[in-house]
């Protein structure tokens, strides 16, 4: 099945030319899950991106505790990408993503993306761009989610 039409939604992709675009979805797998399936686990080594086309999805941390928590649910209606930080490195997975409904994904393994950024590289530029854009908002929500934790902990402390 041809995903174009549906890809050009996607903010990751927007500033792709269409050319660049139906070449990008030539490299583009398709796995589908069912209600409860993980797409992603925490901790294995991963190497795929995956764009959301069907369904919701729900983010999951395990807390050191072992206890797990979901941080985002995500839902292809929003044109959603995730396990991006893959195309970065090739570390662990930071969290979870289980199928909080049946879903259908595209993805794209690492070493496909990145001979698709050196063949194509405007358009590899431009993915990287965003990636980088979305890590670097993550880490600023992290970063003020521990700042209000520390606050909490220094509150807590002060009034014992």
């Amino acid at each position: 099945m041809d995903y174009v039409k549906e890809l050009r939604a996607f903010p990751l992709l927007a500033k792709i030319s269409d050319d660049d675009l139906k070449i990008l979805s030539g490299l583009l797998k398709v796995r589908k899950t069912q209600v409860g399936e993980d797409v992603i686990t925490e901790g294995d080594t991963g190497s795929e991106l995956y764009i959301l086309i069907e369904g919701t999805v729900d983010v999951i941390k395990t807390t050191v505790f072992g206890d797990k928590f979901v941080v985002a649910t995500l839902d292809a209606k929003a044109h959603c990408v995730f396990g991006e930080m893959a195309m970065v490195d090739n570390d662990k997975r930071s969290a979870t993503v289980r199928s909080k409904t049946a879903c259908t994904t595209l993805y794209i393994e690492h070493k496909d993306f990145e001979k698709f950024c050196d063949d194509h590289p405007k358009s590899g530029v431009e993915l990287l761009r965003l990636i980088s854009t979305n890590l670097v908002r993550n880490i600023r929500t992290e970063n003020n989610n521990l700042r209000m934790v520390y606050q909490a902990l220094i509150e807590e402390i002060e009034t014992t």
